[in-house]
């Protein structure tokens, strides 16, 4: 039978139909993601899809669901544009002036991408990639949404001060976020308790005899950055300790280098440093190991994350893991929940952090 039909042309639902025994119409259902139809029934018409090698038409079925089966996955920015059109990069650019650089240079947002192209591709559903940094851009990823052009967004944001959320939920569209708001937006969001990571890191060093600790800050004008901060200076507060020397990085290995410099300079008998994410920790190994500290004998050092940096750094990161991939695919999870019922309440999931010991601390 399969060979008769293929010899014909392409399967169509009447085949699937015929073979499955059933009507066209529970075919139709079946294949559309209706959900009154018995188990049974569905696995049956599955199986004739298979059988018959029918494939549905993509742009017929959107037609029928007013789905596109594609979600936007937007990383997102916002600041001082450089050109009065809205040309031109914000202040979170990387070092050659391009937002989208500093992006693809960070492991982080490949493992989301992970995490998200990990969660939807069992379901036949695809992530559009989107990049935000502008007024223009945000504009777009808005217009794009209203069109249908996707079906709900991702949102992932470098800055605290990032409209973008409450554009989209104020348009009514389908969005959630990573990482909690800073701004008090109704908007579903994973997140990381970092303030409880920041804690492991600190109570790590101290238990290692470290006295001297200082902690090379992430972007203050971020909420991670602020609450890995937050959470490591009152740990070291309750552990006897009021005063932490800071220097505040940008989450780049070149920043770690720079504030590490400036932490030797003015505090140069120390003997622990907290960065707040790998890319700097590794930064601080390299400039520690150039002025003759040996790590962790001399000085010991954790990052946050858990990230491939992590690894590639000598010695290895002992280092607060975040588990992005698994956060990115709690995020699909949701934004898909809310596609399926739209009228659900907004909600939150924290994930818990893990220390990791390794060899620099």
């Amino acid at each position: 039978m399969t060979d008769d039909l293929r010899s014909a042309g392409a399967p169509t639902l009447e085949d699937v139909a015929r073979a499955a025994g059933v009507s066209r119409a529970t075919v139709s259902r079946v294949i559309n993601g209706v959900r009154n139809v018995d188990p049974a029934i569905q696995e049956v018409v599955r199986q004739a899809v298979s059988v018959t090698g029918y494939a549905p038409n993509r742009a017929a079925r959107s037609l029928v669901t007013r789905r596109t089966d594609a979600v936007a996955l937007v990383v997102s920015g916002a600041g001082v544009e450089a050109g009065a059109d809205g040309e031109g990069p914000g202040p979170a650019s990387g070092e050659d002036g391009s937002f989208t650089a500093q992006v693809f240079a960070d492991p982080f947002f490949g493992r989301v991408v992970t995490g998200v192209v990990n969660y939807l591709r069992p379901r036949g559903m695809h992530p559009v990639l989107m990049f935000a940094e502008t007024s223009r851009a945000r504009d777009e990823v808005v217009a794009y949404l209203r069109q249908g052009s996707a079906d709900g967004a991702l949102i992932v944001s470098t800055h605290a001060e990032d409209p973008l959320p409450g554009l989209l939920t104020e348009a009514g569209l389908a969005a959630v976020l990573y990482a909690r708001p800073a701004r008090p937006v109704l908007i579903s969001y994973v997140d990381l308790a970092h303030q409880d990571g920041a804690r492991l890191a600190a109570e790590h060093l101290l238990a290692r005899g470290c006295r001297r600790i200082a902690t090379i800050s992430g972007p203050l004008d971020v909420p991670a950055g602020q609450a890995r901060l937050a959470g490591f200076r009152d740990t070291m507060a309750r552990h006897g300790h009021p005063y932490t020397p800071i220097a505040e990085g940008r989450f780049t290995q070149e920043s770690g280098e720079a504030a590490m410099e400036r932490l030797l300079a003015e505090h140069p008998d120390l003997d622990g440093v907290f960065a707040a994410n790998d890319l700097m920790a590794m930064g601080a190994c390299h400039v520690l190991r150039e002025h003759g500290r040996r790590v962790p004998d001399d000085v010991a050092v954790v990052g946050f994350d858990d990230s491939s940096a992590a690894l590639a750094c000598r010695p290895p990161l002992t280092t607060v893991r975040q588990p992005v991939e698994g956060m990115a695919a709690e995020m699909t999870r949701l934004l898909l929940d809310r596609l399926a019922r739209p009228d659900s309440p907004a909600t939150s999931v924290i994930f818990e952090p893990e220390l990791v010991v390794r060899g620099s601390a």
